[in-house]
């Protein structure tokens, strides 16, 4: 629990997903999971080394619904989507912790 904040890493769902391949849990019910997770969250931290449309979705919906937005994004020129729905754009991880304090 660093910073006062509890993480939720939804990828240690759906690494067991995306191993498997094809999965028995259908599109909707692994979309309504992470929106879910959205829905709970203080804040939304996207992790984006490349252009992934799920994270683009998230970071969209986490606004939608007033989240704050932390986007560490690698990307050289990013979207103006992801700019515009994003409150602070980090190129790096390690200064995430300063954001969150």
């Amino acid at each position: 629990m660093r910073c006062g904040f509890e993480p939720v890493d939804p990828w240690l769902r759906e690494r067991i997903i995306y191993r498997k391949g094809k999965t028995e849990v259908s599109s909707f019910d692994f979309i309504k999971r992470d929106l879910e997770d959205i829905e709970r969250c203080d804040i939304l931290v996207a992790y984006m080394p490349r252009l992934s449309a799920g994270t683009c979705m998230e970071l969209f919906y986490a606004k939608l619904k007033g989240k704050k937005t932390i986007t560490i994004c690698k990307i050289k020129d990013p979207s103006p989507w992801i700019i515009a729905h994003s409150d602070v754009i980090i190129r790096d991880i390690r200064d995430l912790e300063k954001h969150l304090k």
